[in-house]
């Protein structure tokens, strides 16, 4: 009699088994794949309810609309003015050459287009300003700086002067080399 009581019972528990594993497993595991596809899908909105995608869709709008300030976050285009200058200035009777090569830096896209239409201007004040220079004025750290300025002032007004916009925000010697 006990070996009967073994045999119902191990069928029985078998057959709890059975119905789990290939009944509501499979069932489950659909309806997570179902469900998790239409999220991808884009058909579900996040969790949370919707006041969240709400917020976060004001936001965006708000961003993309503008209020013209948005330049300070774009990544700075730097703008090579080539070749290098090469000017020449007398120094206690001597003849000093000076060569700089020259860069400017703008956050606006379009800006580059503006300066290479209007390089030969900028160019020819550049020359000028620098062949303006003397020896001893430049060789200070604080006149080239000075100098450096004073480009920066040059590009923008020309830029100004022909787009209406300085466009340039600053401007960087990266040779500076001085006999």
């Amino acid at each position: 009699m006990a070996d009967d009581d073994k045999d119902q019972e191990k069928p029985k528990g078998s057959m709890v088994t059975k119905i789990l594993l290939f009944g509501v497993l499979p069932l489950m595991t659909a309806i997570v794949l179902v469900v998790g596809g239409l999220f991808a899908a884009g058909m579900l909105p996040a969790g949370g309810g919707g006041d969240h995608a709400a917020v976060a869709e004001g936001q965006d709008s708000d961003d993309e609309e503008g209020d013209g300030h948005g330049s300070e976050n774009m990544p700075a285009i730097y703008i090579p003015i080539d070749p290098a200058f090469v000017v020449n200035f007398a120094s206690q009777g001597r003849a000093r050459f000076l060569q700089i090569t020259v860069e400017v830096m703008t956050r606006d896209p379009k800006v580059p287009e503006h300066v290479e239409q209007h390089l030969p201007v900028i160019r020819n004040n550049l020359m000028l300003l620098f062949s303006s220079q003397t020896y001893d004025s430049v060789s200070t750290l604080e006149g080239k700086e000075t100098l450096r300025e004073e480009a920066l002032a040059v590009i923008q007004q020309v830029l100004e002067d022909e787009t209406g916009d300085p466009g340039v925000e600053a401007v960087y010697f990266t040779s500076f080399v001085m006999q």
